[in-house]
């Protein structure tokens, strides 16, 4: 059978496996195990075993479950409840100022967690209903949260760059760096088209009186919830930037801080700690069999020659080199309304990046475009992830068709945003330059 016969035949098998509702990394272990005893016999296995246990015992990956405990110990802390108090007593005189708010604390909330649904979640239960109760436009509050909360994709320390810096093989540290710039960059875009928007048409955003009431000591003394959050950012990113500690023991650091942030909220006890482990071990379970699944896959189509076929079609085209990377964003784009982020990486990484060389795109700078496509993937209408982790904490009078109506204008906003940072690189790589420098 050709190599052509053999990719068709795998992706056909994926995309007919994955409509009858099997979970991804089974559709791609039982794929990967079928092809590689059909092709090369039930020796070849052997090469599964190995990967599997070059992913079991990846000291970058121990990164991941890390990362996931200080989200889920942070999430049940009681420091984000304190966090949005805080922002309504500085924003809420603002145009627009609780979707300006929610945008802020959105950002905190990735620099601390890297988790998307935690965000969402939690805007979606605390900001929400404080912003229809003062009258907001409901597409406006639901599209804020929805964009705010997938920021924690790019900002660092994001789970999702992770597994990508992995599966491309470039430095976990040089990634995080590099989402810094492009996430500010999207926060303030967000921001930018509220207060725009909300000034144009204030009947969208009512400014209340609520803070009329309040003295600068209340709202100076509010601002004791930034303390343990920056300090928590502080410790990871700061530690990596500074050469410090490795993403991994960085990791350690912000589940530490977690655990001091749960403490000081009195919020930290044997149960608490328990919820939390076990939503560390169910996350970190389902990305590392993921992994797993999509390491087996990936080698049956590189075994078979996948990447050189591809590769040879891509130089046979005449196109304009960034007219292949609009296709590549498109494509994933559209994967994102299908897969989750961690099967579109580990699928996609592979076959683009022989490409991006061949290009000579900086490997680096695409890795944040990627990432960037990826956050587009979650809130892309009619399957974005986050659209349903929204759904899911919103009153049942708000449809579906309400939530993707609110995100449009945001979608738009990223669209420029992933244009901004492909037309100037340099607002990707310079602080990723800066840190090597140092």
């Amino acid at each position: 059978m050709s190599s052509e016969l053999v990719l068709l035949a795998m992706f056909v098998g994926l995309v007919l496996l994955i409509l009858t509702g099997l979970p991804l990394a089974f559709a791609l272990g039982a794929l990967a195990l079928f092809f590689t005893v059909t092709l090369w016999g039930s020796q070849a296995l052997v090469v599964t075993v190995l990967q599997t246990f070059d992913t079991m015992s990846s000291e970058v990956l121990l990164a991941i479950p890390l990362y996931v405990m200080m989200a889920a110990v942070l999430q049940r802390s009681g420091i984000i409840d304190a966090l949005y108090r805080a922002m309504e007593l500085w924003f809420v005189r603002l145009p627009g100022g609780l979707a300006v708010g929610t945008v802020v604390i959105c950002t905190i909330m990735a620099a601390m967690t890297g988790i998307v649904g935690a965000a969402v979640a939690a805007m979606g239960i605390l900001a929400l209903p404080s912003m229809l109760k003062r009258g907001y436009d409901q597409r406006l509050a639901l599209g804020t949260i929805c964009a705010g909360g997938t920021l924690g994709i790019l900002i660092p320390p994001s789970v999702i760059t992770i597994v990508y810096a992995v599966t491309a093989q470039i430095s976990v540290g040089q990634m995080f760096i590099g989402g810094v710039v492009p996430g500010l960059l999207l926060a303030g875009l967000y921001i930018a088209y509220i207060v725009i928007r909300t000034l144009l048409q204030p009947g969208l955003a009512p400014t209340g009186a609520t803070a009329d009431n309040v003295d600068w000591g209340t709202r100076l003394r509010s601002l004791e919830a930034l303390i343990i959050p920056s300090l928590i950012i502080f410790g990871v990113l700061g530690s990596i930037y500074l050469g410090i500690a490795t993403p991994t023991e960085a990791a350690a650091v912000g589940v530490a801080g977690a655990v001091i942030s749960a403490a000081t909220q009195r919020r930290l006890d044997a149960q608490m700690l328990g919820r939390a482990a076990f939503d560390t071990l169910k996350v970190s379970a389902m990305i590392l069999w993921i992994t797993i699944g999509a390491k087996a896959f990936v080698a049956i189509f590189t075994g078979t020659g996948g990447a050189d076929f591809m590769l040879a079609q891509i130089e046979a085209l005449e196109a304009d080199r960034y007219v292949i990377l609009l296709v590549m964003m498109l494509i994933l784009v559209f994967l994102g309304m299908f897969l989750d982020e961690i099967g579109i990486i580990l699928l996609c990484v592979p076959v683009f990046l022989p490409i991006i060389e061949f290009l000579e795109f900086d490997p680096l700078w695409f890795g944040i475009v990627f990432l960037i496509s990826a956050q587009m993937a979650y809130i892309t209408p009619p399957f974005g992830y986050t659209l349903f982790y929204l759904k899911g904490v919103v009153p049942p009078s708000i449809g579906m068709e309400t939530i993707y109506r609110a995100i449009v204008p945001f979608f738009l906003l990223q669209v420029t945003g992933l244009l901004i940072c492909i037309v100037w690189p340099e607002l990707v790589l310079w602080l990723p330059q800066q840190m090597m420098a140092r």
